[in-house]
């Protein structure tokens, strides 16, 4: 999520000029490349329940016995300059070339900006990012969907309030009973019950942050950026448990904070832990983290300041110990650029985070310590890579290129790290968040 002023989503041309010609991309990037075959052309969106006609990358997913569906959210109305999505869109991705091949449309959903399945596959839940909904001028919304086990075309089940504005995420708690969401411009975090059918339910509890101003630009900036994040007031950005699912995590941008809370199991409510947060760099906006697959390493991206924090986790009591603080582009670059995305490789030995404005995505090697290493800071082919995400088997790594109004891909090879673009760019209007699951073919 960002706020609609100028420090965010209405940067300007400017900035965005400034950042794609101080990127430092790799010198692969400018050879020339053999010519790819072209893609298949989007298919027409099918009737709800309808099956897709099969295409031969469809063919190849279902000789498997099961195919890769893709959910992909985006902004449909207001906030950025453009809003070009639909609604959830459905593809299906071919699993041998990362082709992701067109089906249908959800389209009675309004800025659903991100995306999060419940553990057992058969339900999504959306965030409706949006400070009007209802007769509350000053709430968003979270929006349940069910998902028909053969086609993966969506039915919404209800909308309710997120009880604040312009919710930014939003995740399902590991028992499966509370969906969590983070409300970005209200700087609170509200717990929704989720009933036996996949429905939401009541809201069983709303925190929100406070702490002192921060300033708009961390003293660790890339040389030359312009970008600002807002730090006006709190900005709930990111809630998630840990690994073990024992904590509840919160990345405040606005506070600069991560917080830590308890979530008791029957009442849905939160109480913060023995240290309720953890005060990162000053003016850095940490928006995204994510956990070694051992849940003992935390890894905290900061947008305003485009660097990994790598820290201790205390897994038995949520205490976080910072150990190092990596830039998210290399030492060549110079101008505007502000992270977004964050995501380790299954098999925890890479780690890849999007630049915004810079249009790049850094590649880290994992170290035996959990320290990272910048590998190489690769062209995303677009603009504003929003979020990014791998296939269910890792092969491919997609970003969601908001301004471009497109998806890209790129082959991962899982020894060394390295992505090698498909060549394959998916249009999809003002895309920001994935979900990618199977079904049955």
């Amino acid at each position: 999520m960002e706020n609609w002023n100028i420090s965010r989503r209405v940067l300007g041309s400017s900035l965005v000029a400034a950042g794609v010609a101080g990127a430092a991309w790799r010198a692969s990037a400018a050879a020339p490349k053999p010519a790819a075959p072209a893609p298949t052309p989007p298919a027409e969106p099918l009737p709800a329940g309808a099956l897709p006609k099969t295409t031969p990358e469809a063919a190849a997913a279902q000789s498997s016995g099961e195919r890769v569906l893709c959910y992909v959210g985006g902004y449909t109305k207001h906030g950025p300059p453009e809003a070009n999505a639909k609604g959830v869109t459905l593809f299906e991705v071919n699993p041998d070339n990362g082709v992701l091949t067109h089906l249908s449309v959800f389209e009675d959903t309004d800025n659903p900006s991100f995306l999060a399945l419940s553990h057992d596959r058969r339900f999504l839940y959306a965030c409706n990012e949006l400070e009007d909904y209802g007769a509350n001028k000053d709430s968003g919304a979270a929006t349940a969907f069910s998902i028909d086990p053969r086609t993966g075309v969506l039915t919404k089940l209800n909308t309710v309030t997120s009880a604040g504005a312009n919710p930014a995420h939003l995740s399902v708690h590991p028992s499966g009973r509370f969906l969590l969401v983070a409300n970005y411009s209200s700087g609170s975090v509200a717990v929704i019950r989720i009933k036996d059918d996949g429905s939401l339910g009541e809201r069983t509890a709303l925190v929100k942050n406070s702490g002192p101003r921060m300033p708009e630009r961390a003293k660790d900036n890339p040389p030359g950026n312009y970008a600002v994040s807002d730090h006006s007031g709190a900005h709930a950005h990111m809630v998630q448990t840990d690994v073990a699912g024992r904590f509840v995590l919160v990345a405040d941008a606005g506070l600069d904070r991560i917080y830590v809370f308890t979530l008791d199991p029957e009442h849905g409510t939160l109480t913060p832990a023995k240290i309720p947060f953890h005060a990162m760099e000053p003016g850095s906006a940490p928006r995204h983290f994510c956990f070694s697959p051992d849940g003992k390493t935390i890894y905290i991206l900061g947008e305003q300041n485009s660097r990994v924090v790598v820290a201790d986790y205390d897994t038995d009591t949520g205490a976080i110990s910072p150990r190092q603080s990596i830039s998210t582009v290399t030492s060549h670059f110079r101008g505007s650029t502000i992270a977004a995305g964050i995501m380790l490789h299954p098999n925890g030995k890479f780690l890849y985070v999007t630049n915004r404005l810079g249009n790049s995505i850094a590649v880290f090697g994992v170290k035996p310590d959990r320290s990272l290493a910048l590998l190489d800071e690769v062209w995303a082919r677009a603009d504003y890579g929003r979020s990014l995400s791998f296939d269910p088997a890792a092969k491919f790594l997609f970003v969601a290129n908001q301004r471009s109004d497109s998806i890209t891909s790129f082959k991962v090879d899982p020894a060394t790290g390295a992505l090698d673009f498909t060549w394959t760019f998916t249009p999809v209007g003002t895309p920001t968040a994935f979900a990618f699951t199977t079904t049955k073919a």
